[in-house]
């Protein structure tokens, strides 16, 4: 028996075999995600590709420790390097983003819908009175 203002059984299995599906690269993204500077640098990104160096200059801590963020964008998917003689470049890989920017209007959409149920229980239990 379905619960009454409840989402039909077929968009909840595939809210969830989406979620099971995408679990790992987005666990790597959020994670990737997380701190500020990571942050930081995907928002340059989404500007245009970027030597490390140029990339580097804005942070205050030495590249050794910027290189290790750069590491953990990479191996999330977030961006991708590629080296031309001596100038190591970086790239946003968008598709990843996407990803990312899907599962968050799904649970979007999920608590919305469950804000929309809940506002409605509240007006029916308490009708609103009519202005004189």
């Amino acid at each position: 028996m379905r619960r009454q203002n409840s989402l039909p059984i077929g968009v909840v299995f595939n809210i969830v075999r989406h979620m099971v599906n995408q679990q790992p690269a987005l666990d790597s993204v959020f994670h990737a995600l997380a701190d500020p500077t990571r942050r930081a640098v995907v928002s340059r990104l989404l500007k245009g590709a970027e030597a490390v160096k140029t990339l580097s200059q804005p942070f205050e801590m030495g590249l050794p420790a910027f290189l290790k963020h750069l590491m953990v964008l990479e191996s999330s998917g977030l961006i991708r390097t590629e080296k031309q003689g001596r100038v190591r470049t970086c790239h946003i890989e968008a598709g990843r983003l996407a990803a990312a920017e899907d599962w968050l209007s799904e649970q979007r959409a999920v608590w919305q819908g469950r804000t929309d149920r809940l506002a409605a229980f509240v007006e029916s239990q308490h009708p609103q009175e009519p202005s004189a």
